[in-house]
């Protein structure tokens, strides 16, 4: 039986939300060359996938944090999903700006909530950590209580283990970057031969070449 992990991987593998080119790698916009680019807002586009991804995150936060009251978004990626999860769940909905506006009410959280309510955060990308985690310290200044994050995929960097841990926030992905490897192998999308590269990128990112 297929697991999450390998299903989600699979889904955004078939609709070319992740691409593998290790004899090609991409450019992104920290500088960093990465044989692997994630575009999760493709998802979106494709109902089947994003019904899947909504089911799986609402699922995941019945099982963990049944407490939840509210739902929040991460500008601007996962606005999006936290809405369609917040809607399956009937729960109130937010997002975190990246920063605050620089007119009217000037907000950095957009939406209504209050002080002490528990919050579970929808993310669709992790990579080091900081912008999402950086939402979460917004939450909790705002007084809210952070029960966790919960995201798409994550390159599972040790930065971002590190990161999250040192923030004190949980965070469950529903796929990750080995089953990505895993299935991309298995389903002949790269070669054994790539594996191995793949495997070394993400042990030095900054200075994959």
């Amino acid at each position: 039986m297929s697991t999450v992990a390998e299903n989600v991987a699979s889904h955004l593998l078939k609709i070319k939300a992740i691409k593998l080119e290790p004899a090609h790698p991409f450019t992104w916009a920290s500088g960093w060359k990465s044989p692997i680019y994630c575009d999760n807002r493709k998802t979106l586009s494709y109902p089947e996938v994003r019904n899947y991804i909504k089911e799986q995150f609402a699922a995941l936060i019945r099982e963990k944090y049944p407490q939840a009251e509210v739902i929040a978004g991460v500008a601007t990626g996962a606005i999006a999903q936290g809405v369609l999860v917040a809607q399956e769940l009937d729960l109130p909905f937010i997002y975190i700006r990246s920063s605050a506006k620089s007119h009217g009410l000037e907000n950095l959280i957009e939406g209504e909530y209050k002080a002490g309510q528990k919050v579970v955060v929808i993310e669709d990308l992790i990579s080091t950590g900081g912008s999402s985690l950086q939402a979460v310290e917004a939450l909790r200044n705002a007084g809210c209580e952070v029960l966790g994050m919960a995201a798409i995929f994550t390159y599972g960097f040790q930065k971002s283990v590190d990161n999250f841990e040192a923030a004190h926030c949980e965070l469950t992905t529903l796929s990750n970057y080995n089953a990505m490897i895993d299935l991309a192998v298995k389903t002949g999308y790269i070669q054994e031969s790539d594996v191995e590269k793949l495997k070394e990128w993400r042990k030095s990112p900054e200075t994959y070449k």
